[in-house]
């Protein structure tokens, strides 16, 4: 009985580290500013082009699809202060973070109050917030998905490159 109980046991553990460790199959990224003595933070996966075309890949998604905005586990988005992103407030905590295709081939940066779950695995019912991300062409592409966090003035910018495409939001710190 003590044998089967140790097999058992080995076999949790060895789920837990593959669903947690192992299952990652691209690298992960992180970027992180500080707003006075208040903390930002973005914790994302980073597929790569692979001579693909970002804007091929994206295309795909229909209006109301959403894209998890890295791989693998999804992305997770902290902040200790309250953020104000034009007129919507994220309040301090821990999200996910998706990018939503609109109608008019627009984005959309969507806070979801789920977080840590399979980057797949968006549950609207959870979905806090949604902001306007700004696409421009960027001066650089890059093989690898970036997510940038710059300080401007009081407040900062979340910057998501991929290939040519930059998607970008202004927050300031409340």
């Amino acid at each position: 009985m003590k044998r089967f109980l140790i097999a058992v046991l080995a076999m949790a553990v060895i789920g837990v580290v593959a669903e947690n460790g192992l299952a990652q199959r691209n690298p992960r990224g992180a970027a992180k500013i500080s707003v006075g003595s208040k903390t930002i933070s973005v914790e994302y996966g980073r597929p790569s082009l692979k001579g693909r075309a970002v804007a091929d890949m994206l295309e795909q998604l229909k209006p109301g699809d959403f894209w998890r905005l890295g791989a693998d586990k999804s992305t997770t988005f902290s902040t200790t202060a309250d953020l104000q992103f034009g007129d919507v407030t994220v309040p301090n905590g821990e999200y996910s973070l998706w990018a939503a295709r609109q109608a008019d081939n627009s984005w959309k940066l969507v806070f979801n109050k789920q977080h840590g779950q399979w980057g797949t695995q968006h549950d609207a019912s959870q979905d806090l917030a949604s902001v306007p991300l700004k696409e421009i062409k960027a001066s650089k592409s890059v093989e690898m998905v970036t997510i940038n966090l710059t300080m401007v003035g009081t407040g900062g910018v979340i910057a998501i490159q991929w290939g040519d495409m930059e998607l970008t939001a202004y927050f300031k710190a409340k």
